[in-house]
């Protein structure tokens, strides 16, 4: 049986392994996402403190964003930019892909740099409350060693970007 939620569904399902026995798996099927890497200049990345309602935190993040059905993830990347920042990028570049949770989901996160930041209007989702900083290297990095970047997409995106 499958319960769908809004964008993922779950379910309790039978997979083989590679020795032929059958075990049974929590599958939460996601249709993947898109995290960017703004950069404002070589010294200065755009930033986000959001709320996540889900564990009544916020967090230190990179934009990131679920694609919508049929979308690809360059352009759920340029969307997300426009609407977690308010900033277009004329380039943005893929880093690379991670499985945030393979344990129990089929999410892959394409990871792009962006660059050319020029302003542009954003609407946030509704349910998004969230404030852009810009850091520096040194700001970044002193915040991951405190323990306040917690956030494992960005952890692995600022690690492709050589930020940690």
């Amino acid at each position: 049986m499958k319960i769908k939620g809004k964008k993922i569904t779950y379910e309790l399902a039978q997979r083989r392994l590679p020795d032929g026995r059958t075990i049974l798996v929590d599958v939460i099927e996601h249709p993947g996402a898109a995290l960017i890497v703004p950069f404002y200049s070589s010294q200065k990345i755009v930033f986000l403190r959001q709320f996540r309602a889900v564990i009544g935190k916020y967090l230190y993040e990179l934009p990131a964003g679920t694609l919508d059905p049929n979308e690809r993830a360059r352009t759920c990347a340029h969307r997300e930019l426009i609407e977690e920042t308010g900033f277009r990028a004329k380039r943005l570049t893929k880093l690379g892909a991670i499985y945030p949770v393979p344990g129990y989901s089929t999410e892959v996160i394409t990871i792009y740099k962006a660059q050319g930041l020029m302003p542009e209007k954003g609407t946030m989702d509704e349910d998004e409350v969230l404030q852009s900083l810009l850091m520096t290297k040194s700001q970044v990095r002193r915040l991951f060693k405190q323990g306040r970047i917690r956030d494992a997409k960005t952890i692995c995106a600022l690690a492709f970007c050589g930020w940690l």
